[in-house]
């Protein structure tokens, strides 16, 4: 098999049971600035402050070049490197192989029921974003009170709900407009069938379930953490996102938690498989490790980027405002999701996520 990248050796990886320092690295180079961006962007607009739409837009459109789109760009070399393996032509195949057979049924749902195929991109998305977070919480801030599958599953759905569905409790009517600019680009297909989503007793019913949810999968963790730090930053995240998800804007508040909470958590967790960034997180050197990413990403960035301007050409309907070409760049993402979905859920098998 043909070696793509030289000097690599089956080394052991780490799973979730990181280094003090490479830890301590990751706290203030990772999480920080998520916890500083989402704090100072709730507390102006719980103060009642407003954006024009298009500075709304902003931070997705820079997520298509800026952490957002490229955090899945190297899962062809992440699925290799997770079990210390030498980058191959054959591992790279089996990547590819995975992205084209989902990423095509996907796109093809899409064109013949966009409706579905919306509603199955916010469970996926809820269902992602939750993996992403736990695996913060147990490698990054060492939360021995996730202690079962059980409580990491329920972990998983709180934590994918903040960003999914507190936006419909708290703004229905953005939250339809998006998806009527969604499903608007394949036609003639509406929203109709999903009223009862956006009702106010559908809306009440799930904010009770979920805040029940949060509120017992929070209390059985304390009961069971054994150092109450990590669960302190597990509820800490928690009822941030909770403010942060119901006071701004959603387009804005979902832009800016893709790529400095989601995306940039998931590249720390890609840098941790290669070598020569381990090295440097071990060395509480955050910035090598980065740029090494940065340039792996770049070639299928570009490569995505291409796929958006083909599918812009062959969508029923051109976007006819900025919505739309957020939109259109949002079905790219939701084709792209399910195939890199499949990759994280192997690294989480292969890292012990799940015990």
């Amino acid at each position: 098999m043909n070696r793509l990248t030289s000097g690599e050796t089956a080394v052991p990886v780490p799973g979730i049971d990181l280094a003090s320092p490479v830890r301590a690295t990751l706290v203030r180079g990772v999480l920080l600035p998520g916890w500083v961006v989402t704090a100072a962007l709730a507390v102006p607009f719980a103060l009642g402050l407003s954006v024009p739409p298009v500075v709304q837009f902003v931070p997705l459109v820079a997520s298509a070049v800026v952490l957002g789109l490229p955090h899945g760009a190297v899962d062809h070399l992440a699925y290799p490197r997770v079990n210390g393996d030498p980058v191959t032509l054959r591992a790279v195949g089996v990547v590819v192989g995975v992205y084209v057979c989902l990423g095509t049924v996907y796109a093809a749902v899409w064109f013949l029921a966009p409706l579905p195929a919306f509603l199955v991109f916010v469970a996926l998305t809820w269902a992602h974003w939750g993996q992403g977070d736990l695996y913060a919480l147990l490698a990054v801030a060492d939360a021995d009170h996730l202690r079962t599958r059980t409580q990491r599953a329920l972990a998983t759905v709180v934590r994918g709900g903040l960003p999914m569905l507190v936006p419909l409790l708290a703004f229905p009517d953005v939250y339809r407009r998006v998806a009527r600019a969604f499903v608007g680009l394949f036609g003639s297909a509406s929203v109709a069938d999903a009223a009862w989503l956006f009702a106010a007793d559908t809306r009440l019913a799930l904010a009770v379930g979920y805040g029940l949810l949060t509120v017992g999968t929070l209390a059985l963790g304390f009961a069971r953490a054994d150092d109450r730090t990590p669960w302190l930053v597990d509820a800490g995240e928690t009822l941030l996102l909770l403010a942060y998800f119901a006071v701004v804007p959603p387009i804005l508040a979902v832009g800016v938690y893709f790529c400095v909470w989601h995306s940039y958590r998931h590249i720390a967790r890609l840098v941790l498989l290669e070598s020569g960034s381990r090295t440097a997180l071990t060395d509480r050197d955050l910035w090598p490790a980065l740029r090494r990413f940065a340039l792996e990403a770049a070639p299928l960035t570009a490569v995505s980027l291409a796929l958006l301007g083909g599918l812009y050409l062959v969508i029923p309907r051109r976007p006819g405002d900025a919505l739309g070409v957020v939109a259109l760049y949002l079905v790219l993402i939701a084709v792209l999701t399910l195939p890199h979905v499949a990759v994280v859920s192997w690294m989480d098998r292969q890292q012990s996520v799940w015990g």
